[in-house]
């Protein structure tokens, strides 16, 4: 069931209380989205977020809504729905969801030839893609370099946000069209079936518990963490000064989402293209520390005219906090064949960390009566996170068998119902320790 958001409410926070339908920990965008497929079907939510606001991997990326990286299938179709459901927020948190599409140039033959392939099958489905020849790549895209360019594969599907300004304005939207009560600066330190324990002692009762607590979650249920083999992925981003003109009325928009061959290598949705092993092959013969660093480029712009770069992946629970200049001249280094730009002069520069799960699309694990970890997006929790949200509250039969999913696609698994009511029982299963390190 889904109900209207009520009436937008006063700019005043509403007072915390001690019971809610729902209670989510973590203030990233698959908690976010766990409010807000909650509060759609009429509960009262709280949102627990242990910094102010959030700072971890949902800040800390291109803004990308990414559904051409998505295999055809159940993914590709969560992906769609998020993509509605960012647009939905956009409306109603007053920030820019832009409908750019997405550009993948091709300057090697083998990359055109996973490109046509991409489109010449099922894999496409949904995308509205097309093969452009090198004159209409480049008035698609004006900053991809001309020199050697062979033509480009262009998708209509995807969206482009600011991350920061696209948090908070979810987090408005969520306050103020929806009701959500939101506790920031608030660790939780312990989830039991029915309560959620605050750091100072304070409890409060919840029939249904979502621990959506991105990087460091593993603070809240660490076994069940543990058992789920999921692996830290830390990536490296740059931004670059705002280009000339960038940003002002009138000026040259940088065009769609650009990205080239290497990125061919990183998702999924490209795997079936005979051509592909070959490529990856190539790549890892002419260039092996682009594997060593995960590194493969792509460009995305921001509501002021810099591009937002990267990237690359390193896996392990040992992520260092100190950033290495190698994978941001790697990064700079394939970036400048793709990209014909009037200055290279580099802003600022970052990292984040996300989770990824190693077989499934997402984790969504029910861990005691009524409480489920929702976590696992590797670098996919802009695009699918706000879709697979809705699963949560959809009974196990129908969040497991909706749509047709291939056999090579990932599946989803099943979700537990929540609880009837609070329990007054303490179903102990974290240690008294507060999430700590990244938040989403």
């Amino acid at each position: 069931m889904t109900v209207p958001p009520p009436e937008a409410s006063s700019s005043a926070r509403r007072a915390p209380r001690d019971s809610y339908d729902v209670a989510v920990v973590g203030g990233g965008i698959a908690g976010m989205g766990a409010a807000l497929a909650a509060a759609k079907r009429g509960e009262s939510v709280v949102l627990f977020e242990r910094t102010p606001k959030a700072r971890g991997a949902s800040v800390r990326n291109f803004g990308m809504i990414w559904p051409v990286g998505q295999p055809a299938g159940r993914a590709r179709s969560l992906a769609l729905r998020s993509r509605a459901i960012w647009k939905e927020l956009a409306q109603a948190g007053d920030f820019d969801c832009t409908p750019c599409g997405s550009l993948f140039a091709a300057y090697r033959e083998d990359e055109a030839a996973v490109m046509r392939e991409f489109l010449s099958g099922s894999a496409a489905e949904g995308l509205d893609a097309e093969w452009l020849s090198p004159e209409e790549t480049l008035k698609r895209s004006p900053r991809a370099n001309p020199e050697g360019l062979i033509g480009g594969l262009f998708s209509a599907a995807e969206c482009g946000v600011h991350p920061p300004s696209a948090i908070a304005g979810v987090r408005a939207a969520l306050e103020q069209q929806y009701g959500v009560t939101f506790r920031e600066g608030t660790p939780v330190v312990a989830v039991d079936s029915g309560r959620v324990t605050i750091a100072g002692g304070e409890t409060i009762a919840a029939q249904r518990i979502i621990v959506a607590g991105g990087a460091e979650a593993a603070s809240l249920f660490p076994a069940e963490h543990a058992a789920e083999a999921m692996v830290k992925c830390k990536l490296q981003m740059l931004e670059t000064a705002p280009l000339e003109g960038g940003g002002e009325a009138g000026a040259e928009p940088f065009g769609p989402h650009l990205a080239g061959g290497l990125t061919l290598r990183h998702y999924k949705s490209f795997a079936a293209c005979p051509s592909q092993p070959a490529l990856a092959a190539r790549v890892a013969a002419e260039a092996p520390e682009l594997d060593r660093f995960g590194v493969h480029v792509m460009a995305a712009e921001t509501p002021w005219g810099s591009l937002i770069l990267g990237d690359s992946h390193e896996y392990g629970d040992d992520v260092s906090p100190f950033d290495s200049a190698e994978i941001d001249a790697l990064i700079l280094r394939e970036l400048r064949p793709m990209l014909s730009l009037p200055s290279w002069e580099i802003a600022r520069r970052w990292h984040g960390v996300y989770l990824k799960h190693p077989t499934e699309l997402f984790l969504a694990k029910p861990v005691a009566e009524g409480v489920t970890l929702f976590n696992g997006f590797g670098g996919n929790g802009m695009t699918l996170a706000l879709g697979a949200a809705e699963t949560l509250f959809e009974p196990p039969a129908v969040a497991s068998t909706t749509g047709d999913e291939p056999t090579d696609e990932i599946p989803i698994p099943s979700v537990a119902p929540r609880s009837d009511a609070p329990r007054s029982e303490s179903m102990t299963s974290a240690p008294q320790t507060a999430l700590t390190g990244f938040p989403r």
